[in-house]
């Protein structure tokens, strides 16, 4: 199979590269910054942007946030099946 990714310059414009589930964390970043993030089930996601800024939003299920992101709370998010979209 051919890999259409392999001679690609890597954007955060998308697409990713890769998508992980999130286990929100109060004290520990993602391992990788997230792009984007998509949710499975809506509600409350507290966050950490990459500018260092707290922030908390509230989503409806199967939503795309498209925003960068370092670290998701586990104080404040009451979203469930979150994942990352990451460029490696």
């Amino acid at each position: 199979m051919t890999n259409p990714f392999k001679n690609r310059s890597l954007s955060v414009s998308g697409p990713a590269t890769d998508i992980s589930p999130i286990v929100p964390n109060d004290g520990v970043d993602l391992p990788k910054v997230a792009v984007s993030l998509f949710v499975e089930t809506g509600g409350t996601i507290a966050m950490v942007t990459v500018t260092g800024d707290t922030r908390t939003v509230t989503v409806s299920d199967y939503s795309i946030l498209p925003v960068g992101i370092m670290r998701v709370l586990a104080t404040g998010t009451t979203a469930a099946g979150i994942h990352a979209f990451t460029v490696s």
